[in-house]
């Protein structure tokens, strides 16, 4: 487990073949995959979307930096996935970092890892930092090699090296993992599409500023 691992020398070694923050999706969407009618951005920049369905980058990433903002409503239930290997088989071929209310009653008494800023299922976030509904907030995601590193609202609050998590069912720490993540992160791929969750249960989540770095 990385808890306390400060940024080595290995971790910034690619920031310095960074290239530069652009848009991850275009104004009119035309380089992303979803269904026709479900996601759009409104005349403020927000990304939205109708019904729970994912957006996907077209393009495949592996080494990179996103950084977005995003609000809750009452409720939200969402998420960033990346490295999905295969989009019809996201729920076991990707990485999710959870996007959630953590105020609402429902969130707040699922166990840590199921919570805003965590590996969805695997580790809880080190901090709670997340915003109430209706504000915005401020995510970036480091994610090199098998490192995955979540800023929240300025605070560090997660970092999980994947090749720890080698059994399917039970995480490092002891935890169990949902029945339904049936792959050990340890053996996914490492370059796959960024994705996001739509209209979970209900709930809505907002986004804007989606940017990306490669590294």
């Amino acid at each position: 487990m990385i808890k306390h691992l400060l940024f080595s020398a290995t971790l910034l070694a690619p920031l310095a073949q960074a290239q530069e923050f652009k848009p991850l999706f275009k104004d009119d969407l035309s380089n992303a995959t979803f269904n026709e009618g479900v996601w759009t951005i409104d005349k403020d920049g927000v990304l939205i979307a109708t019904k729970d369905q994912i957006i996907w980058t077209q393009e495949d990433y592996s080494d990179f930096v996103l950084k977005l903002e995003f609000k809750n409503g009452e409720g939200t239930n969402s998420g960033v996935f990346v490295h999905a290997s295969d989009t019809k088989k996201w729920v076991t071929d990707s990485v999710e970092i959870q996007l959630a209310d953590d105020f609402s009653e429902k969130w707040s008494s699922k166990p840590r890892s199921w919570q805003c800023a965590a590996i969805f299922g695997r580790q809880g976030a080190f901090e709670k930092a997340v915003k109430q509904p209706g504000e915005w907030n401020q995510m970036v995601i480091l994610v090199s090699g098998p490192i995955i590193t979540v800023h929240l609202n300025g605070q560090r609050v997660n970092a999980v090296d994947l090749t720890d998590f080698k059994d399917a069912k039970k995480n490092p720490d002891g935890s169990k993992a949902p029945p339904w993540l049936k792959k050990p992160l340890a053996t996914l791929p490492r370059k796959g599409k960024i994705g996001f969750q739509g209209k979970h249960g209900g709930a809505p989540i907002y986004l804007r500023n989606v940017q990306v770095m490669k590294l």
